[in-house]
């Protein structure tokens, strides 16, 4: 599972945004389940910036949201911007390789799916 985070920050934020997300990366990354993460800042817009992590699935992710660490970098994840964050991983490709499908592990029914997890 790939999560995604992307952040508007302005010039004068940079440092402590910077300070902050490795603070939320090293949290993460306490986290049973947690593969990596990386930290970017756009190329061509200095104001976009992202924290990218990857997970063994879903359920490790959001157990790792419930971990006091990481509640503490709240602040941060709050700010992000207000799209999806969570992608399950449906091919790969090595260097050179040719791409492997995963297939998907989402429900037929979102719906039903979402009633059976709050149970």
């Amino acid at each position: 599972m790939l999560v995604l985070y992307r952040f508007s920050v302005t010039e004068r934020e940079t440092e402590d945004f910077a300070r902050d997300a490795e603070a939320a990366l090293a949290a993460l990354a306490s986290c049973d389940g947690y593969v990596r993460g990386r930290l970017g800042r756009a190329v061509d817009e200095d104001e976009t910036w992202l924290l990218l992590t990857e997970w063994i699935g879903v359920g490790a992710y959001r157990r790792a949201l419930s971990n006091y660490q990481v509640k503490m970098s709240t602040p941060l994840l709050s700010r992000a911007q207000p799209e999806a964050s969570g992608f399950e991983v449906l091919a790969e490709c090595a260097p050179g390789g040719e791409p492997t499908g995963s297939g998907s592990d989402r429900s037929d029914d979102p719906e039903a799916a979402r009633r059976e997890a709050a149970r």
